[in-house]
């Protein structure tokens, strides 16, 4: 297996884990708001889940982000 699959997969894999531990932690919150975007606000979600879904997609975008600089 080369070693940008590994990376791939080890970035995928990792992120997942993350978005389930998010899941499992974000049960009991009961602060919620409505994200407001440009078009139109989205349904009341927790606080804690709007952050940690935006820091796991950074990471995810990060993460693709090496793989294209190390081809140059």
């Amino acid at each position: 297996m080369s070693f940008l699959i590994k990376k791939f997969l080890s970035a995928i894999i990792f992120n997942s884990c993350l978005f389930l531990i998010l899941f499992i932690g974000i049960q009991n919150s009961s602060n919620k708001n409505k994200v407001n975007l440009l078009i139109n606000d989205t349904i009341e979600l927790p606080i804690g889940f709007v952050v940690g879904s935006s820091f796991i997609l950074g990471s995810i975008f990060g993460s693709f982000l090496v793989f294209d600089m190390n081809n140059e």
